[in-house]
């Protein structure tokens, strides 16, 4: 069967998360329910990342096998005709070995995280970044930032409910920018590691949130950190923010 990257954006607000669920409203069910227009008794499709609830995406990863050939131009048009009018997107679409795998063969993840700090609540982006009312200072967040970087055991960023076989990862870059609003400011976390423990991008950005505010020392993150306990860890920020904006692998299936 002949195998096709494609490369997905989506509003992740109306879904329970990516994965399929019974009974409630996924992205993986909207595109495979779209696939199944073109042909029926398709395989599952599998991303490289299963973003959850109201998580968005502006540069996920898919593959799909198909039962006969497509122009991937026509199957990327073909497919967002029928997902209209959900809030999902195929960017590009690509022809792959049938080896390539979407997530096991992905070599890094890169997240993005927005966040407005401004008395008035967000009107446009409502639901699409972090609000919260109060300033930040930047200088002790990437301070704390910095002691995150490298291979550690990120037991206390972790969720209870994560199903990953060991707590160490390696953060390869974690970059904090501030951009000025007409009546406050844009905080922007940059994440990138080949792969990430469940909630350890939220639970990071809460907890740094913290240190900008002046209720955390980077020091505490240090402790945190060290601590190996979740219970140690910040506030876990909510999901609006929060988009995995891109997927590396050996040789660019979109030839990016």
């Amino acid at each position: 069967m002949p195998r096709y990257a494609l490369k997905i954006e989506y509003d992740g607000r109306p879904f329970c998360g990516w994965q399929t669920q019974v009974g409630h409203p996924s992205v993986q069910g909207a595109i495979e329910t779209a696939l199944a227009r073109l042909e029926p008794d398709l395989p599952r499709i599998a991303a490289a990342g299963r973003t959850d609830t109201g998580v968005h995406a502006t540069g996920q990863v898919a593959h799909c096998d198909m039962a006969r050939d497509w122009n991937p131009f026509r199957l990327m048009e073909a497919l967002n005709h029928h997902l209209r009018p959900l809030p999902v997107a195929i960017l590009a679409c690509a022809p792959v070995d049938p080896d390539f795998h979407a997530r096991f063969s992905a070599t890094e993840r890169r997240y993005l995280f927005r966040l407005i700090a401004r008395r008035a609540p967000p009107t446009f982006e409502a639901g699409q970044v972090w609000h919260i009312r109060h300033s930040l200072s930047l200088g002790p967040m990437q301070e704390a930032a910095r002691l995150l970087l490298g291979t550690h055991d990120f037991t206390t960023f972790r969720a209870s409910q994560c199903q990953a076989l060991s707590p160490v990862k390696t953060l390869d870059a974690l970059e904090i920018s501030a951009h000025d609003l007409l009546h406050g400011q844009e905080f922007r976390f940059a994440l990138r590691a080949r792969s990430f423990l469940h909630n350890q991008v939220r639970s990071i950005v809460g907890t740094l949130e913290r240190v900008g505010a002046g209720a955390w020392k980077p020091a505490d993150v240090a402790a945190a950190l060290a601590a190996q306990d979740r219970a140690a860890c910040g506030p876990v920020s909510p999901p609006d923010g929060l988009y995995l904006t891109g997927v590396g692998y050996p040789h660019d299936p979109f030839g990016g």
